[in-house]
C-alpha cells in the first residue's frame, strides 16, 4: 500500500510538469494572435497531451487501487490485525445516548450550619 502512494504522488508530480510544459492553446477568453504558435510545435504539444491523459488515467487506476486495498484492510505494515486506533476505540465504552453519559459525582454532606465554639 505503502507502494501505492509513493507511486500516486510521483504520478500526481509528473503530471504537474506535463501540464506546466505544455504551451496554451490559445482558445476561449484568451486575447491575442499566436501566430507564430501555429506550425512547428504540433508534433510536441501532441506528445505532451498524449502524455497528460495516459498519466490522469494512471491516477485513477492507482486511486481506485488504494481505495479497493484499504477497504480490504490488508495492509503490509500491520500484519493483518486492527489498527492501534480501532483497538483503542473497542476498549472505551460507548455513553448511552440517553440519560447517559457522564455519572455525576457523589454528593458529600456539610453541615449547613456550624455551631460557634464554646468558651
Amino acid at each position: 500500500m505503502l507502494f501505492l502512494i509513493i507511486l500516486l504522488i510521483i504520478i500526481c508530480v509528473a503530471l504537474g510538469l506535463f501540464v506546466l510544459i505544455q504551451n496554451p492553446k490559445g482558445g476561449g477568453l484568451a486575447t491575442g494572435g499566436s501566430g507564430s504558435n501555429m506550425f512547428g510545435v504540433q508534433r510536441t504539444g501532441d506528445v505532451l497531451e498524449k502524455g497528460t491523459w495516459v498519466l490522469l488515467t494512471l491516477i485513477v487506476v492507482v486511486s481506485l487501487a488504494i481505495t479497493a486495498i484499504g477497504k480490504t484492510g490488508s495492509t503490509g505494515t500491520t500484519g493483518g490485525g486492527d489498527s492501534k486506533i480501532q483497538q483503542q476505540l473497542d476498549k472505551t465504552p460507548t455513553p448511552s445516548p440517553i440519560g447517559g453519559g457522564v455519572k455525576p459525582a457523589p454528593a458529600t454532606t456539610t453541615p449547613a450550619t456550624q455551631e460557634a465554639p464554646k468558651k
